[in-house]
């Protein structure tokens, strides 16, 4: 799939979202000072280990656009060594100084892709969007790789945010139905 550019920092593309279970289960591997994993997981709403899958909120059946901004982590940590001399490397890396501004960015990027007419996912169809598409098993490395983004695991230069975009089954059950009454 060609990728598109809306804005500097990001593009959108249309793609075929990879799903695999498994990937909810990430959230449960440990890391620093979590060593059960991610402390939403069971949780927070939005967040596994909840049935749902990708395919359990939007139609198959119809296009799907990946959305993506990618922020450059590697300009953010050295800005915060400069401005914090005495921090660790984990310290200007944490993700509370800069996922609020990625995530707008994220949101502008969503935006900025469904404004455009000429794409076939824009705000005149009606959409749904997760901003949050691995909670729903979407493997983000394979799903990335087709539009010719590798993402680094972990993320050390860009870390990126990612946004699936698509139509809803809410949506699908409503045309089925119209299409049965005629």
């Amino acid at each position: 799939m060609r990728a598109r550019n809306p804005s500097p920092g990001g593009g959108c593309a249309l793609i075929k979202p990879v799903v695999e279970r498994r990937v909810q289960k990430l959230c449960t591997l440990p890391y620093p000072d979590h060593p059960h994993g991610c402390t939403n997981y069971g949780r927070k709403a939005g967040c596994p280990p909840h049935d749902r899958t990708l395919w359990d909120v939007l139609d198959a059946d119809r296009p799907v656009m990946v959305v993506w901004n990618d922020f450059n982590l590697a300009a953010h940590a050295n800005r915060m060594r400069r401005k914090h001399p005495d921090w660790s490397d984990r310290q200007a890396r944490c993700c509370l100084y800069w996922q609020p501004r990625a995530r707008r960015q994220l949101k502008d990027q969503i935006a900025a892709c469904c404004r455009d007419r000429s794409q076939p996912m824009n705000l005149a169809t009606g959409l749904k969007i997760t901003m949050c598409p691995e909670a729903m098993g979407v493997n983000i490395t394979a799903t990335m790789q087709q539009c010719g983004v590798t993402l680094e695991w972990p993320p050390r230069v860009w870390a990126y945010q990612v946004a699936l975009v698509g139509t809803g089954l809410h949506d699908k059950e409503a045309r089925e139905e119209v299409g049965n009454s005629e």
